[in-house]
C-alpha cells in the first residue's frame, strides 16, 4: 500500500483549487451595447448608420460580437423621442449616438450618466446640449452639422438659382430646436439679397399639404425647405408637391434631390456618421465626453438635378454647374 504525506496532499488541493479555470468556462466579458437613437425613420437614417457600421468596422468592432447595436426610430413623431430614449435608458445601454436635435435633447432628458454622442445637430451650443464646442462638459459630445451657418448660404444658391425670385417661402418644423437658429440666419441674409421671406409651419405630416395651399395663396416664387426629421421622412411628399406647385426648391439633403428636388446643399451627413464611430470607440475605452471637443463639419456637398430643372424651365447658370459636386441628369 502506497502512502501519501499528509503535506503533498494538501499542496495538490491548493493547485486544484488556484488553478485557472479552462478558457470556455471563464466568466465572458460583457459586450459593450450601443443605443442608437434617431428622429427619423429607418429608411432616411439608413445610409448614416451604414456609415456608422462602416467605420466601427474598420476600428476592430465586430457587430453582434464585440459590439451591439439597439436601434430606435420616431420616424418623425418627436413626442415618441422621450419614451425611446427611456427603453435605450433602461436596457441599459453604455453608449447612446443620436440622430438630429430632437432626439439628442430627448437623451438628455433622459439620462446624464450614460455618455451621448451626437450624430448631428444644428447648433449643439446654441441648443444647450453642450456648455460649448470646445467643453462641452457634462456626458454629451458628438457632432455639430453647422446647419444655422449653411443657411445663408441656401439661400444665396437659390437666388443664383432663380435671379426673379423675391418672395421665397421657408417650410419648417417649429418644434425642431434648429428651426429658430435657422430662421434668424436666413433672416439675416434676405435683405442683401431682396428678398422678402415667409415663413410656413409644418409640425407633422399633415401639415405638409396645408402649408403648400397657403403658400400658393401668397404667390411664392420659390421655396428653402429646412432640415427636420419630420420634413426627412416625409420627403416624397415634399418634392411631389414643390413639383405640383411649380417651385424651385432647396433642401439640406441629397436624398431630396434624388427623389426629385431641385437642389441640395448642406454637409457630407455620412461623413459626420463615420466621424462619431471614432467618438464612440474612445468613450468606450474611457475617455469622458467632457473631455471630448465638439468637431464641426468639413466636407459639404451641392448637388443639382438637371431634369427638375428642365421641368421648371429653369436654365442654370454655368457657374452654378461648375460648382456643383454632382449634377443628376
Amino acid at each position: 500500500m502506497i502512502r501519501c504525506p499528509l503535506g503533498l496532499i494538501g499542496i495538490v488541493a491548493l493547485i486544484i483549487v488556484v488553478a485557472p479555470l479552462p478558457a470556455d468556462a471563464q466568466q465572458a466579458q460583457p459586450i459593450p451595447r450601443l443605443g442608437f437613437l434617431a428622429s427619423a425613420s429607418a429608411d432616411v437614417t439608413q445610409s448614416l448608420l451604414a456609415a456608422f457600421q462602416q467605420e466601427l468596422r474598420a476600428l476592430g468592432y465586430v457587430e453582434g460580437k464585440t459590439i451591439l447595436i439597439e436601434s430606435r426610430y420616431a420616424a418623425g413623431d418627436f413626442a415618441r423621442l422621450p419614451d425611446l430614449a427611456g427603453e435605450l435608458v433602461h436596457l441599459p445601454v453604455d453608449v447612446i449616438l443620436t440622430e438630429g436635435a430632437p432626439a439628442a435633447q430627448a437623451a438628455q432628458q433622459r439620462t446624464t450618466t450614460i455618455p451621448i454622442v451626437i450624430g448631428n445637430a444644428g447648433d449643439p451650443a446654441g441648443m444647450g446640449l453642450v456648455a460649448s464646442l470646445a467643453r462641452p462638459g457634462g456626458n454629451i459630445t458628438g457632432l455639430s452639422q453647422m446647419s444655422p451657418e449653411l443657411m445663408g448660404k441656401r439661400l444665396e444658391l437659390l437666388k443664383e438659382m432663380v435671379p426673379s425670385a423675391s418672395r421665397v417661402a421657408v417650410l419648417f418644423n417649429p418644434v425642431n430646436l434648429a428651426s429658430p437658429l435657422q430662421l434668424k440666419e436666413l433672416q439675416a441674409t434676405a435683405p442683401t439679397l431682396g428678398v422678402t421671406l415667409l415663413p410656413f409651419e409644418a409640425q407633422v405630416a399633415h401639415d405638409i399639404d396645408r402649408a403648400f395651399t397657403a403658400m400658393h395663396q401668397e404667390r411664392v416664387e420659390a421655396l428653402i425647405v429646412m432640415g427636420d426629421a419630420m420634413l426627412g421622412t416625409h420627403q416624397s411628399r415634399v418634392v411631389e408637391l414643390a413639383a405640383q406647385a411649380r417651385l424651385p426648391a432647396t433642401y439640406n439633403l441629397r436624398a431630396f434631390v434624388d427623389a426629385g428636388g431641385l437642389m441640395s446643399y448642406g454637409t457630407h451627413f455620412e461623413d459626420l456618421y463615420r466621424r462619431a464611430a471614432t467618438y464612440v470607440d474612445k468613450i468606450l475605452k474611457g475617455t469622458k465626453p467632457a473631455d471630448l471637443p465638439v468637431e464641426q463639419p468639413t466636407k459639404f456637398a451641392l448637388i443639382i438635378n438637371l431634369k427638375t430643372a428642365k421641368a421648371l424651365g429653369l436654365t442654370i447658370p454655368p457657374t452654378l454647374l461648375f460648382r456643383a459636386d454632382e449634377v443628376i441628369q
